[in-house]
């Protein structure tokens, strides 16, 4: 084949360090407008960002060009700074760690329904739950002791 042709699909999620109520609803789109820009500046362009105040969670096209911890790692720096520049708190920070599943694009439609309703799914389960609950669905081993922070 004389071309490389991807389509990885990836639901990622992480939160506020120790899952502080930092992203207010009326901040939330426009951090999640300036994260759409830096997935597509890393050729990864978001297919929808959703989220609550401790977290975000991304439905996005990996590039096949880059690494997908670059491509999180560039999006949580360069919004952290963001979010400090524009009328966030000056402490602000992401968790070190973040967890990302591979999506098949049969399931693309509901992940991305999942995303975009976050607010009412989170009246129900907290974060933390929220992720076992994904873990044990993706069948990814973990340990509680090394997952929060």
């Amino acid at each position: 084949m004389g071309q490389s042709l991807a389509k990885n699909l990836i639901h990622l999620t992480y939160s506020t360090k120790y899952r502080k109520p930092w992203l207010h609803a009326d901040f939330r789109k426009a951090l999640f407008a300036y994260q759409s820009g830096i997935f597509t500046q890393w050729d990864s362009p978001a297919l929808t960002i959703g989220g609550v105040e401790d977290h975000v969670h991304a439905l996005f096209i990996l590039s096949k060009n880059h690494a997908l911890k670059k491509v999180i790692e560039e999006v949580k720096k360069s919004s952290s700074k963001w979010i400090k520049q524009n009328g966030g708190p000056s402490i602000f920070e992401w968790q070190s760690g973040y967890a990302a599943f591979s999506v098949s694009q049969s399931a693309a439609p509901d992940v991305n329904f999942y995303i975009r309703n976050q607010e009412e799914h989170h009246k129900r389960m907290t974060f933390q739950d929220e992720l076992r609950v994904l873990f044990r669905k993706h069948e990814v081993e973990f340990d509680e002791r090394y997952v929060w922070d």
